[in-house]
C-alpha cells in the first residue's frame, strides 16, 4: 500500500494477532500514553482527529464519548458492536483475526476515558471462528496482566477494567445499538425508544457507550500519531482510513484499508482490478445493502460521507457491492427486500407490514404479474416506512428499494403491465377451491 493509503488498522506484519508480536511492534504503548493524560485530553485528541463512527451512522467519536457522565453513582459500560450483519459488510472480522489486540487496547483506552467498569465485545453468532480468535487474544491479555485487576500492577495505575466477549444469537436487528443492549441483557432484541439515550440509560439502566469495532480499534492509532496528524489523512470532514469490504463483480474482491476520499472508480478499477470480462458497471451500493445505490455513471464520487450525501446516499459500513451490466436489478431489489422482511423484529407496524408488502410487490414484478399501479404502490410503501419506526431498520429497508426504482425505473417498468391475470379463490364448505382465471383491468 502506498504512503497515500497507510495501513493503520491492518498493517502488513506477520502474526500480529499474537501478543508477543503485537508488543514488539509497540502494542499497549498507546494505552500507557493514555494513562499519563486526562480523559478530557484524550477526548480532545479524538475531536481534533475528526474520527467518525465506522458502524454506519458516522457520528463523531470524541463528541459521543463526551456525552458520558464525568461522575456517576452507577457503573458505566462500553459495548463494542461486532454484530456485522449488514449484507456486504465483512471488515470487522479481519480485526478479530489479524489485529485483535489493537481492539483490546482501544477498549482499555475507552474504558479509562469514560471510567467504565467493563467492555462487552458483541459478536454475531455466525462468526464462530472469529469469536474463538477474539477470545484467545483476550485470554492472552488477561494472562499477561493487561486486563482485569492485575493491570493495576502491570501498568502502575489505580485503574482497572474488565472485557468480555459475548456471542449473539444472530439477528440483523442486534446491530442497532439499543437492540444490542437488550440482547446483552438477555432480553428480546427490540429497539428501545430514545430518549433516554444510552449515555443516560444503557446496559442495566447504567450509562453506556456503543461503538463499532473499527472505531475502537482506531483509537490507539490516533493516540500514537496524534489527532492533528490523523486529521490530515483522507477527506476533510471524514478523515482517516477505512476498511472497505468490496464484493460482487470485481476481479479482486476483499477488504482494503484505504484513505477516505478515494473515488469509487479508483477503488473498483485501480485497487480491485476492474470488472470481470471488462463489462460495464451498472450499479454500486457504496456502504452495505441498506444504502441507496449509485449508477455506473456516478463512479467518480469520492468515498466519504459528505460527498456521498450530496448524491443521495451514504458510506454506511464501507461495504461496496458492485453489479455489472448483466445484473437483473429487479431481482436484486427483491433479494434485498426479502432480507429486510425476514430480519424485521416486528415491533413497529410500518416496518413489519411494509417490508412484507415490498417483498410481495417485487415478487409479482419478477413473476411478470405486476401492473404499473404496483410500481407506484411500491414507492408509496417506502414512503410510509421511512421515518416512521423506532429504529433505522425501516429506513434501511426502504432506501435501497426506492433508490433502485428511481435510478433504474425503466427496468421496473419493463416488468409491469397494464392488467393482471390471477387465480381467484373461493371458500366452499371450509375448503379453498381454485375458480376460473379472471382478468382485471386497472
Amino acid at each position: 500500500m502506498s504512503e497515500k493509503n497507510p495501513k493503520l488498522i491492518l498493517p502488513d506484519i506477520p502474526d500480529l494477532h499474537k501478543l508477543d508480536v503485537y508488543k514488539q511492534n509497540g502494542g499497549y504503548e498507546n494505552f500507557k500514553k493514555a494513562l499519563k493524560m486526562t480523559p478530557d485530553e484524550i477526548i480532545d485528541e479524538l475531536k481534533t482527529s475528526g474520527l467518525r463512527g465506522r458502524g454506519g451512522a458516522c457520528f463523531p467519536t470524541g463528541l459521543k464519548w463526551s456525552f458520558m457522565p464525568k461522575e456517576s453513582d452507577k457503573p458505566t459500560y462500553l459495548a463494542i458492536n461486532g454484530d456485522e450483519s449488514e449484507p456486504g459488510s465483512f471488515k470487522d472480522r479481519l480485526i478479530f483475526e489479524a489485529n485483535p489486540h489493537l481492539l483490546i487496547e482501544g477498549i482499555l483506552i475507552a474504558n479509562y476515558v469514560m471510567k467504565n467498569k467493563a467492555g462487552y465485545i458483541y459478536i454475531r453468532g455466525e462468526y464462530h471462528k472469529w469469536v474463538n480468535l477474539m477470545q484467545k487474544a483476550l485470554d492472552d491479555a488477561y494472562e499477561a496482566g493487561f486486563v482485569g485487576e492485575r493491570m493495576k500492577e502491570t501498568f502502575g495505575t489505580d485503574f482497572s477494567t474488565e472485557i468480555y466477549v459475548h456471542k449473539g444469537a444472530g439477528a440483523y436487528i442486534c446491530g442497532e445499538e439499543t437492540s444490542l443492549m437488550n440482547s446483552l441483557e438477555g432480553l428480546r432484541a427490540y429497539p428501545r425508544f430514545k430518549p433516554p439515550f444510552p449515555a443516560q440509560k444503557g446496559l442495566w439502566g447504567c450509562p453506556t457507550t456503543v461503538n463499532n469495532v473499527e472505531t475502537i480499534a482506531t483509537v490507539p492509532v490516533i493516540l500514537g500519531m496524534g489527532g492533528e496528524a490523523y486529521s490530515k489523512i483522507g477527506a476533510e470532514g471524514h478523515t482517516g482510513t477505512l476498511l472497505y469490504g468490496v464484493s460482487g463483480h470485481v476481479n479482486k474482491p476483499g477488504v482494503y484499508e484505504l484513505e477516505t476520499g478515494m473515488t469509487l472508480r479508483e477503488i473498483i478499477y485501480d485497487v480491485c482490478g476492474g470488472v470481470p470480462g471488462n463489462k460495464k458497471v451498472k450499479a454500486v451500493i457504496p456502504g452495505g445493502s441498506s444504502m441507496p445505490p449509485l449508477t455506473g455513471d456516478e463512479l467518480d464520487v469520492p468515498m466519504d460521507e459528505e460527498s456521498l450525501k450530496k448524491v443521495g446516499t451514504h458510506i454506511g459500513t464501507g461495504g461496496i457491492m458492485v453489479m455489472d451490466e448483466d445484473t437483473d436489478i429487479v431481482k436484486i431489489t427483491l433479494r434485498i427486500a426479502h432480507f429486510y422482511h425476514h430480519e424485521s423484529c416486528g415491533q413497529c407496524t410500518p416496518c413489519r407490514e411494509g417490508c412484507g408488502w415490498m417483498e410481495k410487490i417485487l415478487k409479482r414484478m419478477v413473476a411478470g404479474d405486476a401492473t404499473s399501479q404496483d410500481l407506484d404502490l411500491l414507492l408509496s410503501v417506502c414512503d410510509n416506512i421511512e421515518g416512521n419506526t423506532i429504529c433505522a431498520l425501516g429506513d434501511a429497508a426502504a432506501w435501497p428499494v426506492r433508490g433502485f426504482v428511481q435510478k433504474f425505473r425503466s427496468e421496473f417498468e419493463a416488468r409491469v403491465k397494464k392488467s393482471r391475470s390471477f387465480q381467484a379463490l373461493n371458500v366452499v364448505h371450509g375448503r379453498r377451491d381454485t375458480a376460473e382465471t379472471l382478468v382485471v383491468d386497472n
